[in-house]
């Protein structure tokens, strides 16, 4: 049965042939709470919370044409997140405000048709008891990118699964906190083996995610993708195939069922969608995946 979506405003794609490693350069102007400065001037303090111990949330957006994509899903898990953090949030600080800075930001770096950008919020100074500061700091970076970044991936990727590392999946493993340590040595291992990626599993030794993305496979026709339980971060790619297709079915990622599948495919806010050609030993097909990718990123 084919898969019907409609997206309406929730992402505008580019519709370019894609190369996985793509561009991605630090453009000329940040934003620190509301103010904007080149990129070479020390801003941030250095007694900052996310510096001393990772306490801090961001958001990586994808912005095409002068608009932030997914951005709905963006405010609803990054308040989310900052309430789970403990962070007061001031009056002025809305989506509507955030979206301004974040544009005024892009503006400035003359990056409105195409770029990432970096919304991060960090506990002030002080330490984890002493600290009375709860207003989040902010810092707003954008980075520069191929114009080929949403298309479908010709060839697949080659990834594996990292080694010595297990994420627990406790109550704040589905946040994209400043303590990412787990995915930094993860992406390490992948560049050393030469990947394009690597799997993350969890202290049950089940497959979670991998250090950039969100992980689906197909079977039988049938779409799965890891709960949340599991430990995964919460995507808003994830969450938009999810809500989308309609059809996905959440379940736990062994090895046994990850070298039995079908098809594996990740996800996330800025590459999209990108089929996986091979794990290790096991190959994988993407006539499934690139019928998802095409119902979702071309067919408006």
């Amino acid at each position: 049965m084919p898969i019907s979506i409609a997206l309406g405003p929730f992402y505008k794609p580019i519709p370019f042939e894609f190369h996985y490693h793509y561009l991605c350069t630090t453009l000329n102007y940040l934003n620190h709470n509301g103010k904007i400065f080149t990129t070479d001037k020390q801003v941030i303090p250095t007694d900052n919370g996310a510096f001393r111990y990772g306490y801090g949330i961001f958001e990586t957006m994808l912005v095409t044409d002068g608009h932030i994509n997914l951005y709905d899903y963006h405010w609803e898990r990054l308040f989310n997140g900052l309430q789970q953090l403990y962070f007061d949030i001031p009056a002025l600080f809305t989506p509507t405000w955030l979206e301004q800075q974040i544009l005024k930001t892009v503006e400035k770096n003359n990056a409105l048709l195409l770029c990432r950008v970096r919304l991060q919020l960090y506990a002030n100074g002080g330490g984890l008891f002493t600290n009375q500061k709860n207003n989040p700091g902010i810092l707003i970076e954008c980075f520069g990118l191929d114009e080929h970044i949403t298309a479908f991936n010709e060839n697949g990727l080659v990834i594996g699964i990292a080694e010595n590392l297990n994420k627990c999946p406790d109550s704040l493993s589905n946040l994209k906190s400043c303590n990412a340590l787990v995915y930094a040595i993860a992406a390490k291992q992948a560049k050393a083996q030469k990947w394009n990626d690597a799997l993350i599993c969890n202290t049950h030794g089940n497959i979670i995610e991998s250090a950039i993305a969100n992980i689906f496979w197909v079977k039988n026709g049938e779409l799965f993708t890891p709960p949340l339980s599991e430990g995964c971060i919460a995507g808003v790619m994830r969450r938009l195939i999810i809500e989308k297709t309609g059809r996905v079915i959440e379940r736990q990622l062994t090895l046994e069922v990850l070298h039995k599948a079908d098809e594996v495919f990740l996800t996330n806010a800025i590459k999209g969608l990108k089929w996986v050609a091979t794990i290790h030993d096991t190959q994988y097909t993407n006539k499934f995946t690139s019928k998802i990718h095409g119902q979702i990123f071309n067919n408006h």
